[in-house]
């Protein structure tokens, strides 16, 4: 274009006049989200001018309230979309609306190579500055390749958008015209947090490892995070939706950016959703940078990042680990092609990896762990790029696990009165073995807040949790790690293996008799097991016999002295009065830990083995008073 950047407010037209230049036929682009040029788009809907017949209307997500359900059911507009959620998800399933399946990432070729063709642009933008530069605000969009395709660009100018960093600045002169908006920007509230969801951003936080790069979206899932995540450190962000949570987020001081690889030191998004004071804080905010989809929906650049982690949330999850996500109104964060693109940048990503959220039941109280999906809409069926599931009662790590071994896992978070039904189905799929064992009563007592990490000499971490069933494989593991003494001292006997039909009745704790906590090591999601510790009560006493072992390479730096103040804590908590223990007098080690735990040991000799009483008090009654 060849006008000055001085004379833009002689292009400044009415939307009326805006929209007499529009041809039947027409593909017009619209902005998303609060990108949405709302004004055009209100005054496109209700105009009844014979030149706006058998219009296409392509908008990456619609969200706006201008084009509505009921406007679409007259046969002047069509509208394409590349996401089937919010309001698209009924025209769709009625017919009113066309999905283009894609991937986000394959979007800017669509239309710069001309397979999506498109004639006129409407594009929001801030008011042009001194330079004569206009900014797209929080839309990084498309807009740059759709302008260049399009014979007729108009801007709508709204001064109450954020003028934003990045590559978001075009010149005035690159609009045919120019309107006002007199309608405010879309903006989207803060969303209702409820006490289970709550526990579910909990539960997934404790996933996120410092210096991770985080993908968010929007929902309450995403307004629970937050506050969970602002003790971290140096969190990175490249997500396709900054909000409102993310906004806290990086006030916290948890986000710096420094260890990523793409736009180190900023937060980078596509698009900006959330309320005024969001936008505010946006405006000319030099820790967030917007850029357009072809660079943060592109895999490559998410991969490049290290430790990048996509956070999505589902609608159902299977037993094998296939997801549905939402559908319909509300359904913003992603649906199976939207979020390939970020799994696969996990999946690049060194040390990256998904975690994919619900609450175990839905709000009619229905269950969202199920046998199968297969039944459901909006199916994202490659289970192999699943690799942590969460609800509010825990964790499940599917990657590397046998299909029966991620039956084991879902079946543990999923809520306590499905857990009994989900075995059955799951034996009679052969899903799982005949002969599990499960003990009901054990599903609510799991005790989840035990779980805790501590760095012990030479800087390794370990985080300590319940035993879980689905430990099974990791413990069996555990003991073929043993040497035959490490065996002796722990089972008083040479014994040389341990099928799947003892082990299991080892890691299927009834916690309403005993306890067991192990200790895990390595990334997240490939935890291996290294340490266990467990008391279980003697009947009719307040004493408990206690028993541990440590992996024989991590001896030595204070796990086992560690576990047994853990397990000194809690028997206290569940109003034991002391410990009774069996030690090889050839055990020197374990001696000390006993004899260094704080409490007073009583020892016994018999036959080579030193049989101990620990009283937690002066006034606790001895193990051997009591009948």
């Amino acid at each position: 274009m060849t006008s000055s950047t001085t004379d833009w407010q002689s292009r400044v037209v009415s939307p009326e006049k805006a929209l007499e230049r529009i041809e039947p036929g027409m593909s017009i682009f619209l902005g998303t989200g609060v990108g949405e040029p709302r004004t055009l788009v209100k005054h496109l809907m209700a105009s009844e001018a014979g030149n706006l017949m058998d219009l296409e209307l392509i908008q990456i997500v619609s969200f706006g309230d201008a084009i509505s359900l009921q406007s679409l059911q007259s046969n002047r507009y069509r509208l394409k979309t590349f996401f089937s959620g919010w309001v698209a998800g009924e025209a769709i399933a009625t017919g009113r609306v066309d999905l283009i399946p894609s991937r986000f990432s394959d979007i800017p070729l669509l239309i710069a190579s001309g397979q999506l063709p498109v004639d006129a642009a409407f594009i929001q933008i801030t008011p042009p500055n001194e330079a004569g530069y206009c900014s797209l605000g929080i839309a990084g969009d498309v807009s740059r390749e759709v302008m260049e395709r399009a014979s007729l660009v108009i801007g709508e100018i709204n001064d109450q958008i954020p003028q934003t960093f990045g590559d978001t600045f075009i010149p005035v002169s690159d609009f045919h015209l120019l309107v006002h908006a007199t309608e405010p920007p879309l903006y989207f509230d803060r969303w209702p947090v409820n006490d289970i969801m709550n526990r579910v951003a909990e539960n997934v936080a404790s996933v996120i490892e410092d210096g991770s790069c985080l993908a968010y979206s929007i929902g309450s899932l995403f307004d629970a995070l937050s506050p969970h995540l602002s003790r971290k450190h140096h969190l990175g962000i490249h997500t396709a939706i900054f909000t409102d949570s993310l906004m806290d987020l990086v006030k916290s001081g948890a986000v710096t950016n420094r260890y990523k690889h793409s736009f180190r030191g900023k937060s980078l998004a596509c698009y900006g959703f959330g309320t005024p004071a969001m936008l505010s804080w946006l405006d000319r905010n030099p820790l967030i940078e917007f850029q357009g989809i072809d660079r943060v929906i592109s895999p490559i650049l998410i991969g490049r990042n290290p430790r990048f982690v996509a956070i999505l949330p589902a609608r159902k999850v299977d037993l094998s680990g296939r997801i549905a996500f939402h559908i319909g109104k509300g359904n913003v964060s992603a649906g199976p092609g939207e979020a390939m693109d970020f799994l696969n940048g996990a999946e690049i990503s060194r040390g990256g990896y998904t975690v994919f959220a619900l609450p175990s039941r839905n709000l009619k109280n229905e269950p969202n762990i199920l046998l199968s999906v297969e039944h459901f809409p909006n199916e994202f069926g490659i289970r192999e790029s699943v690799n942590l599931v969460v609800t509010e009662y825990g964790v499940a790590s599917l990657r590397g696990r046998t299909l029966r071994e991620r039956a084991q896992a879902m079946i543990e978070i999923a809520h306590p009165d499905d857990r009994p039904g989900l075995i059955e189905q799951a034996k009679a799929a052969n899903i799982l073995y005949q002969d599990q064992i499960f003990i009901a009563e054990s599903a609510h007592l799991y005790p989840s807040e035990i779980s805790t990490r501590h760095t012990f000499k030479g800087g390794i971490t370990i985080r300590f949790r319940a035993i879980r069933p689905s430990d099974e494989e990791e413990m069996r593991r555990l003991f073929y790690r043993f040497s035959d003494k490490a065996v002796y001292y722990r089972y008083f006997s040479p014994i040389k293996t341990m099928p799947h039909a003892k082990m299991q009745q080892y890691v299927n704790v009834n916690f309403g008799e005993a306890l067991s906590i192990v200790g895990l090591t390595g990334d997240t999601g490939e935890d291996q097991i290294i340490a266990e510790a467990r008391f279980i009560k003697h009947t009719g006493k307040p004493y408990a016999d206690v028993a541990f072992v440590v992996d024989e390479k991590y001896q030595g730096v204070g796990i086992a002295s560690y576990l047994y103040a853990m397990l000194i804590r809690l028997a206290k908590e569940r109003g034991l009065q002391g410990f009774t223990a069996d030690v090889l007098t050839s055990n020197k080690s374990m001696m000390k830990v006993f004899e260094k735990g704080g409490h007073t040991v009583k020892a016994n000799i018999s036959s080579g083995v030193y049989e101990l009483t620990i009283a937690f008090s002066q006034e606790a009654i001895s193990a051997d008073e009591l009948p």
